[in-house]
């Protein structure tokens, strides 16, 4: 097991770090941590060709806007977005906002998920 401090690499990295196959050596999985500070927005979220993700709201509400207009995704709560799907995140409130997303490849992504194993 290896500990990652997500929370500094992302202030390094200016508001968001993926915690990928470069640190984990594994493309089976990463890890996004993301902080945006007050009425911060129009952060690009978007899993790519052969991806999906979660995207969950840590500490407070995010404004989702995509194609068809604006969800709120209140404080817990999570969203799928699939390989196709692309949207921007803003921060509505008068504090910095942490989110998390996960993801990992899609099932005509991973050989082995094809054969049911």
């Amino acid at each position: 097991m290896k500990v990652f401090d997500v929370d500094a690499f992302a202030t390094v990295m200016g508001g968001e770090y993926v915690l990928g196959a470069k640190d984990l050596h594994s493309k089976a999985c990463y890890l996004i941590y993301g902080t945006l500070g007050p009425g911060e927005g129009e952060r690009l979220v978007q899993p790519g060709r052969g991806y999906e993700e979660v995207l969950c709201a840590v500490d407070g509400p995010l404004i989702l806007h995509g194609p068809g207009g604006a969800v709120t995704l209140e404080f817990g709560h999570a969203a799928h977005f699939a390989e196709s799907d692309s949207f921007y995140i803003s921060n509505p409130s008068e504090k910095a906002l942490r989110y998390i997303a996960a993801g990992g490849p899609t099932r005509h992504n991973v050989p082995d998920l094809q054969s049911g194993m």
